[in-house]
């Protein structure tokens, strides 16, 4: 009975220490991301729960010069990334404005670019909406990174509100540190001052001073140096944008391919470059092609 007791003593402290070693493991996972970015690869997504950056060989996006009925946000754009490409001072940008009119693909054609006419090593990381609760962390990563990066959030919104709209606040150089020298924040939403409107009418109604509550929405917006606004096309960018993707495509397109490419965008009730590039995946169809941009 003696060597039974005295084999308990022995075990309860190393299971004791065994299991707070699994629970300090679990409540501070290894950092897979300390070394820098594989010079090989450009693009990547950020993966919270993992701590880890996932490559992504191919982006698809269509070439800048197929991005019709923007020029103005184009260019604009282009510019604050070639200068934060070359070490210059440069703005965190939000896209905003209507569906389908080249927002988040806007900000991949940019980088595209620059890779090929600079020759530089920029880098664009995605960090998904639902994942904005790591931001610090994550620039506190890529801050330590080597490369120039242009952190990019498609569809900015707050699942957490409190702790996504911290995180946020904190940093767009709210925070005592600021955004590192070496990261660019991009971030595409609907709507200019991101937050919904229900979750916005909610605060107002139930918050003690509404006004104040509002001006914090837009001070976050504030914070963001370039605002671009992306609004609704006409017929004619409509059009040209149809045109521009069948050149580029060499499709041998009827001549009435206008009529159908009106027709098309009438029963979808809107007209923009998702739905001129739908179309023209239906004419590349109807001609027996396969087109990928």
């Amino acid at each position: 009975m003696s060597k039974e007791l005295e084999s308990d003593r022995t075990l309860v402290p190393a299971l004791i220490a065994e299991i707070k070693r699994i629970a300090d493991a679990l409540e501070h996972p290894t950092d897979q991301t300390d070394q820098n970015l594989p010079d090989d690869y450009n693009a990547f997504v950020y993966c919270a729960d993992h701590h880890s950056f996932r490559t992504i060989p191919n982006v698809i996006c269509p070439p800048l010069h197929l991005l019709k009925g923007i020029d103005r946000n184009r260019d604009t754009l282009l510019e604050n990334t070639k200068r934060f490409a070359m070490g210059a001072s440069a703005n965190n940008a939000l896209l905003w404005g209507a569906r389908g009119m080249g927002k988040s693909t806007l900000i991949k054609a940019v980088h595209a670019y620059i890779l090929n006419e600079l020759a530089t090593d920029l880098a664009l990381v995605e960090i998904h909406h639902e994942d904005i609760y790591a931001l610090p962390n994550l620039m506190e990563l890529l801050a330590r990174q080597s490369r120039a990066t242009i952190l990019f959030c498609d569809d900015l919104s707050f699942s957490q509100p409190d702790k996504d709209f911290k995180a946020l606040k904190s940093v767009l150089e709210g925070g005592l540190e600021g955004r590192p020298d070496n990261v660019i924040f991009y971030a595409t939403s609907n709507r200019r001052h991101m937050m919904p409107r229900k979750m916005m009418d909610q605060e107002q109604a139930t918050g003690i001073h509404p006004t104040e509550t509002m001006d914090e929405t837009i001070a976050l917006s504030d914070r963001f140096g370039l605002w671009l606004g992306f609004h609704p096309c006409n017929q004619s960018e409509y059009l040209d944008m149809v045109k521009g993707y069948i050149d580029h495509l060499s499709l041998k397109a009827p001549d009435n391919w206008q009529d159908g490419a009106k027709n098309w965008s009438k029963t979808r009730g809107s007209r923009s470059g998702r739905i001129a590039w739908h179309y023209v995946q239906d004419l590349a169809g109807s001609l027996n092609v396969k087109v990928r941009l």
